[in-house]
């Protein structure tokens, strides 16, 4: 393997690896149970992305063993109509994790649906309690997609203990938890976005970089400390050139001048992204053991 290859963190071959795990580990919880894990999806509105996002987490669920209900509902849906749904499925024992795919329709009070989750179903570990458990260091259910930067980032460094962190993009699905994630493995954690002053100077400084601001390759190499680890959660869609239909998809970080001066980088796609549902089946497995009372699965 050359030195560029050596240190690109394969994100879909990890994601494979714990989906993997996933799917052994259910057996166990459904002759313990009496039942299979369930994960509930509600998609609201017929956006494209969304719909092939929901289509593969549906697909992966029931390649896992799970139960998977998927609830598709109308652009015009009302918010007392997609209240009531998430509160029936608060109360059905049979679904152990609810994700409400977002965004939602404009017309629709998002905050007032996630808070309606049971914070012991929130998969997505948007809820303010699990907000607030991940903040006080409780157990609780964590989001996707920073959980799965967070693991990739131990497989790579293990102990992350003093290591300087930087996060850059402060949103309550990336941002805000990765701090908080980072701070609880005692990295020392700064939070940058759009109003922090000599930002290059500051990711000069870090050891470990997790971009997730959704600017195309707005971190460039001469940034990045000589050695730092790089986790690039953005996605961007570049215009197309002359002669593409349409245009290739970056990441936050300028990634052919970056991967000379670090010792680790996610690609875009291939990175961060395939951790992501890979998390969610791993949360609803969690959820299905804490709501039966039986230990977390081992491994995961």
């Amino acid at each position: 393997m050359n030195a560029a290859a050596s240190n690109i963190i394969d994100g879909k071959d990890f994601a494979a690896g714990l989906r993997e795990k996933v799917g052994a580990a259910v057996p166990a919880f459904t002759e313990s149970a009496g039942r299979a894990p369930g994960l509930a999806v509600v998609l609201v509105g017929d956006d494209p992305a969304s719909q092939i996002y929901v289509g593969s987490k549906v697909k992966m669920t029931r390649a896992a063993g799970m139960e998977s209900f998927e609830h598709r509902l109308p652009a015009d849906t009302q918010q007392e109509a997609l209240e009531a749904l998430v509160k029936q499925l608060n109360s059905d024992d049979a679904v152990d994790g609810i994700l409400v795919q977002l965004p939602l329709p404009s017309h629709l009070d998002q905050q007032a649906v996630i808070d309606l989750i049971d914070p012991d179903k929130d998969v997505d570990g948007l809820t303010p309690t699990s907000t607030g458990r991940l903040a006080l260091g409780i157990e609780g259910l964590v989001p996707c997609t920073p959980l799965g930067c967070m693991m990739l980032l131990k497989d790579r460094l293990g102990d992350l203990s003093g290591k300087d962190a930087i996060v850059l993009g402060r949103s309550i699905l990336v941002g805000k938890p990765m701090a908080q994630l980072l701070l609880a493995e005692n990295c020392t954690v700064t939070v940058a976005h759009s109003r922090t002053r000599d930002l290059k100077e500051r990711v000069c400084e870090a050891d470990i970089v997790v971009a997730a601001v959704g600017r195309a390759e707005m971190v460039k190499g001469d940034w990045l400390k000589q050695g730092a680890v790089v986790i690039d959660v953005g996605i961007n869609r570049l215009e197309p050139a002359e002669g593409e239909k349409k245009g290739r998809l970056v990441g936050d970080v300028d990634y052919a001048a970056a991967t000379p001066h670090v010792s680790a980088i996610t690609p875009v796609p291939g990175g961060v992204g395939p951790m992501t549902i890979a998390c969610l089946l791993r949360n609803t497995l969690v959820a299905a053991h804490r709501r039966a009372g039986l230990a977390d699965p081992e491994g995961l």
